[in-house]
């Protein structure tokens, strides 16, 4: 068996990405009301579970930052460009898809899964980014 190489700087980088495009993504500037509302989260609610959901943050992105890593390995990808498709299409694939049946079934609105959709875009890409280029 092979052995599986990481770069644990890198998949720190992209940890941590995920952190500062979400602590941007639902701040007051950009998307948090909105999705309070549709949500049907009261603010006191959602701040008093804040320290639980960002626990459960990290162990999600160090996963997907674990795992895009290794799936760009077997693609053989070590240009950005094929970083950015590859995220792109394990975005569309499994987290897009995967949160569109969620939305739906939960009869939230379409703004809803755009919101939170969108934020994963950006994240998987920006992981992405780091996991192709810093090798």
């Amino acid at each position: 068996m092979q052995a599986i190489s990481i770069n644990w700087w890198a998949i720190l980088a992209a940890v941590v990405s995920n952190f500062v495009i979400g602590g941007v993504w639902y701040s007051p500037a950009l998307f948090i009301n909105p999705w309070l509302e549709m949500s049907g989260v009261a603010k006191s609610d959602f701040d008093s579970g804040l320290p639980k959901a960002l626990v459960g943050d990290l162990f999600s992105s160090i996963a997907m930052a674990l795992v895009l890593d290794q799936v760009l390995r077997s693609t053989g990808t070590v240009d950005l460009g094929h970083g950015l498709f590859v995220a792109f299409l394990m975005w569309l694939g499994f987290v897009a898809a995967t949160l569109l049946g969620s939305v739906t079934y939960e009869h939230r609105p379409i703004k809803y899964f755009a919101i939170n959709a969108g934020y994963r875009l950006a994240t998987m890409i920006t992981m992405g980014a780091i996991l192709t280029l810093w090798r």
